[in-house]
Parts: C-alpha cells; structure tokens; sequence
C-alpha cells in the first residue's frame, strides 16, 4: 500500500472530533495532534506509531508491530506497524485510538 493510500485512510478512519495537521516529516507526512506527531504513513506501506514508552510492552505484542529504528536507533516509544496489520479498517482505527490516547497526555505545543 503506498503511503499516500495509507494517509487517505488515516484521514477517513480518525474520529471526527480529532482535528490533525499534516506536517512533512520523514520523507512523507506526519499527522500531528495538538502539535504533538500521533502517526506517519511511511514509503513500505507501514506506520510509525507513537504509542509512549509505557505503551511499548503493550504495543509491541500486538499483530504486525515492531521497534522503530532509525539509523541504527530505536525510538522510544514508537512502533512501525506492518502494512499488512493495518489492511483492515477497524484494525487500522485501533491503532489510532491507542495512539490518541497517548497523545492527548502530552501538552499541547
């Protein structure tokens, strides 16, 4: 799934409520919640998913999720979803619900 396809489907599947801006970030877009990055679609079809450290356990035990690593690093409290993990619409919005429960303990920016 290219990354555009994935980005019109994050926009289709947020809540409505949820108002993000779309930032460029990562040799694509990020959707950011109250300044604060919630997801980025990125080139292999898979998403960057900032899920805070304390949801990493949690995260990573689900279905197609892995450690973020960037140059060699990995970033805390991030995780890449699989392209193939996020297929389906309701699994894909589970996902953002549980990056949107993160994000919204952060202060706005």
């Amino acid at each position: 799934m290219a990354t555009d396809d994935l980005a019109e489907r994050i926009r289709a599947v947020l809540p409505a409520r949820v108002h993000c801006l779309e930032k460029k970030m990562f040799g694509g877009i990020a959707f950011m919640y109250q300044g604060n990055m919630l997801v980025a679609p990125l080139k292999d079809g898979s998403m960057l998913a900032r899920v805070g450290k304390e949801g990493m356990e949690e995260a990573l035990a689900l279905p197609g999720a892995g450690i973020m690593d960037m140059g060699g690093r990995s970033m805390g409290g991030f995780v890449v979803v699989a392209g193939d993990a996020l297929e389906d619409d309701d699994d894909l919005s589970e996902w953002l619900q549980r990056c949107l429960r993160f994000v919204q303990t952060l202060p706005q920016k």
